[in-house]
């Protein structure tokens, strides 16, 4: 168990399984996974989703963490954010968030991404914390910015999604740049 992951206006806390009908509210909307290889999800989807969070959550080498995004002022759930092990001896990590489209533009994931770098950094003890987002994504490259991540490039066609291949930018950050934050 990790505990809560706090910010000014949210809280992060892990997944727990009732979540599947918050990560229902979002990931059944056609928008949300737009730029994403899943969705719209069914409820079984959302479920099977938790289930597998839960499951990679109980693993003793564990190299997943999944939150919940929840609203201080009221708890409600509003969306999730992930931080990953991608590679143990070069102590790298990717971090990746959704919002439900209500949120979206009031700086929920900013606070979000922060919170997992934040984590990601002191906590799990990376180097370097990356993540991606489709370059069609302009609130997704801005939160990235936002939280002092460097665009190191793009990705050609490294993503299947129901439209086609699609590109991704990546961005990262490095942990003495963090630091100096």
């Amino acid at each position: 168990m990790v505990g809560m992951l706090k910010s000014k206006r949210v809280l992060l806390r892990e997944l727990e399984e009732e979540d599947w009908v918050g990560v229902h509210h979002y990931a059944s909307q056609e928008k949300v996974c737009r730029y994403q290889p899943w969705g719209p999800n069914t409820e079984q989807d959302s479920k099977e989703f938790v289930m597998q969070v839960l499951r990679d959550a109980a693993k003793d080498n564990r190299e997943r963490f999944v939150f919940a995004i929840l609203l201080r002022e009221n708890g409600k759930m509003i969306g999730a954010g992930e931080i990953t092990k991608q590679d143990h001896t070069n102590r790298v990590g990717e971090i990746g968030y959704i919002i439900h489209p209500a949120y979206w533009g009031s700086g929920y994931a900013t606070e979000t991404a922060n919170a997992l770098l934040t984590f990601g950094f002191r906590q799990l003890k990376f180097h370097r914390i990356f993540a991606t987002c489709d370059p069609r994504n302009i609130g997704s490259s801005r939160v990235l910015e936002k939280v002092g991540m460097t665009l190191e490039g793009r990705l050609r066609e490294d993503l299947l999604l129901r439209d086609g291949w699609r590109d991704s930018l990546l961005y990262s950050v490095l942990e003495q740049e963090w630091i100096e934050k």
